[in-house]
């Protein structure tokens, strides 16, 4: 490092540096000079033509911009030289602060940042996790049978007799609140909806007010649902409900036989069906068991090695759960004043402690990685190109030239090396 250019203090605190640079005055009014010629290239300014502005003038009129954009062109330059010479890795956008800037000095500055921790990953050879035998009942194949059954169920109407049990109702719907309970409440509407009468997850209060009701007919009830209500929109509170019955409808179920099975697809008897739904329960199963093995070994691995983590990596990921967590809610149809509304602070609070694992867990299988030389092949990352094209009816080409140029390649070649990292930790805790 030259004797005119120097970061020759370093400050330490586990995560944190700061350091001091000096930048050159001979460096400084270089790039002055440099700057003045792109100002002199398009000032407009009374009494000169365009490109005639001289230099004093522009020294004098835009004193405070040369100086802002001096510090713009070079501060973030000479940051990234001293950090490499220092052999530092900053993971956080640097803090300047003790800017000092005058014609003819050095400018000088300290930058305050972040660096990526030592991180130790002991005892991953040794991690291990139960791997439970999967298995599928021929119970539980006919229960899905019977599911499979009930979505191609047909409807027909029933007339000249009222609503019984068994029956279900073609029906429309309004509910509100009762009066001054839960004012704030948001009223249900349906259009046309199915209620079957005495079925199992049918509100007992629309069996007992619909029992009976012929077509055409309208009734008004109310309904007090528990606490304990799944819907939260309804837990506690009372609605009132006028239902009106368009018609009266019986279901059928398909006969279970072999036309009923090549009604399904690439079959020819029921029993085919059974072992495709067999096979899609067993491979099901020992995906959730395996993402939930892989969960628990990241989880150990966590455990075992404490390190201090960058505060702007936390916040990063922070802001990555809440961008994704809004988008869910908007396509769910939340609306936008709605969205605004929302406490972020403590929304981000309460992501604080899953964000902090989350890049705990990256962090380490990272190192996991590197130290089992675990790498992506360019073929990998061409097959889920590929896919996303596929996925999205794009080209090739221009999915490849989208996430090339938002830094999407990068993204996708990480989370492909986290996966076959943990695979490999998978399979070696056998």
């Amino acid at each position: 490092m030259s004797p005119t250019e120097t970061a020759d203090e370093i400050k330490k605190d586990g995560v944190k540096r700061e350091i001091s640079v000096e930048i050159p005055a001979e460096e400084v009014t270089r790039e002055t000079e440099t700057i003045i010629q792109k100002y002199q290239k398009m000032a407009r300014l009374p009494g000169f033509r365009r490109g005639h502005v001289p230099a004093s003038i522009i020294r004098q009129r835009f004193k405070e911009d040369l100086k802002s954009d001096v510090v713009e062109a070079l501060v973030p330059r000479y940051f990234r030289k001293e950090t490499e010479k220092l052999g530092m890795i900053p993971v956080s956008q640097p803090r300047v602060t003790d800017l000092h800037i005058h014609d003819g000095e050095p400018l000088r500055f300290k930058a305050s940042f972040e660096v990526m921790p030592e991180i130790p990953v002991d005892g991953y050879k040794e991690l291990r996790v139960d791997k439970p035998e999967i298995t599928v009942t021929d119970e539980e194949v006919e229960q899905a049978l019977a599911s499979v059954r009930e979505q191609h169920a047909t409807f027909t109407s029933v007339e000249g007799r009222p609503l019984a049990d068994g029956d279900f109702a073609q029906a429309s719907m309004d509910g509100k609140p009762k009066d001054g309970d839960a004012p704030d409440a948001n009223p249900v509407h349906m259009d046309e909806v199915l209620i079957e009468i005495g079925g199992k997850n049918t509100v007992p209060q629309f069996t007992e007010n619909l029992r009976g009701a012929s077509s055409g007919e309208e009734r008004t009830f109310e309904v007090a649902y528990a606490e304990d209500t799944s819907d939260k929109r309804l837990a506690g509170k009372t609605f009132v409900y006028s239902v009106k019955v368009h018609a009266i409808k019986q279901k059928s179920l398909p006969e279970l036989n072999d036309d009923f099975a090549k009604e399904l697809g690439e079959f020819t008897s029921v029993d085919q069906v059974r072992k495709q739904i067999r096979e899609n329960m067993l491979a099901e199963k020992r995906h959730t068991a395996e993402h939930s093995a892989k969960d628990k070994l990241v989880a150990e691995l966590v455990k075992r090695n404490e390190f201090e983590v960058p505060e702007s990596l936390v916040e990063r990921q922070i802001d990555l759960r809440l961008e994704r967590g809004l988008r869910a809610l908007a396509s769910q149809g939340m609306k936008m004043e709605d969205l605004k509304k929302m406490d972020l602070p403590r929304l981000r609070a309460g992501q604080r402690e899953q964000a902090l694992q989350d890049v705990k867990s990256s962090l380490l299988l990272d190192r996991v990685a590197e130290l089992e030389e675990i790498e992506v092949s360019d073929e990998e990352l061409n097959r889920e190109i590929e896919a996303l094209a596929k996925q999205t009816k794009q080209t090739s080409e221009a999915v490849r030239a989208r996430l090339t140029q938002d830094g999407g390649l990068d993204r996708i070649r990480n989370r492909i090396r986290s996966e076959k990292t943990l695979d490999f930790l998978y399979h070696q805790s056998a």
